[in-house]
């Protein structure tokens, strides 16, 4: 190997590790929030969903939020026995663009009465990938995930097996032609490897457009709210 070519690799190894380990500017992001119907009567500690939304509705109008899943099913009157958050990515960011999810969890837990074994995590699109991403920042905050037709990018593949001990539930469509099924199967297969707790549910023929999941298929939050921090040794 030439010494301009060593040069240049160990210049890329350590300028890449240099910027992969920068910290992500800290960020206050708006979300709604909903609280289970009986909240003020009781002096319990609720279990926390945090509900992360596909790209297009991103922005500054937090009504953009309501179109489909969790927050779209609270504007419609239904109830839920647990706290809901849905932070908004701002527009020309994603999900792993800022550390958005620490301040808002301070401050949940500071004027909410949340279960901290009993915190999930859920998304759909762009969401799915926020779910993986965040879950392997914060791997000791988490219940259990439920990605819907996500993935992750390739420069965090080598961080999956932070998820390792985190129950997952992830669906994807066969049919999906925004998001490649091949982008959860590969997440699968690296868990499996690091023998990570990952169950997959393919939906056959279904594209992208699964979101209905959060309305017809309660079982999906049957199995999240089964699974607790407090069962981990």
């Amino acid at each position: 190997m030439s010494t301009r070519i060593y040069l240049f690799l160990l210049f890329t190894f350590y300028f890449c590790g240099y910027i992969y380990s920068q910290p992500k500017p800290k960020a206050d992001y708006n979300y709604l929030l909903y609280l289970p119907k009986d909240y003020s009567e009781q002096t319990q500690n609720y279990p926390l969903v945090i509900y992360l939304h596909g790209g297009s509705q991103k922005g500054n109008d937090l009504n953009k939020l309501k179109e489909y899943g969790l927050p779209y099913l609270v504007d419609q009157g239904n109830d839920f026995d647990f706290i809901i958050v849905s932070p908004q990515c701002p527009d020309n960011k994603y999900w792993s663009s800022d550390d958005w999810f620490e301040p808002l969890y301070a401050k949940i837990l500071a004027e909410y009465r949340i279960d901290i074994n009993k915190v999930y995590l859920t998304g759909i699109s762009m969401g799915g990938y926020g779910t993986y991403i965040v879950a392997m920042d914060y791997p000791d905050k988490f219940a259990a995930i439920v990605p819907l037709c996500g993935g992750c990018n390739d420069s965090d593949m080598s961080r999956i097996c932070n998820l390792k001990d985190i129950p997952i539930w992830t669906f994807h469509g066969t049919a999906d032609d925004k998001i490649p099924i091949t982008e959860t199967e590969r997440i699968v297969d690296a868990l499996s490897e690091c023998k990570g707790e990952i169950k997959f549910t393919k939906l056959k023929g279904e594209g992208h457009g699964i979101q209905y999941l959060y309305e017809k298929y309660p079982q999906m939050y049957e199995w999240m709210l089964k699974q607790s921090r407090s069962d981990k040794p």
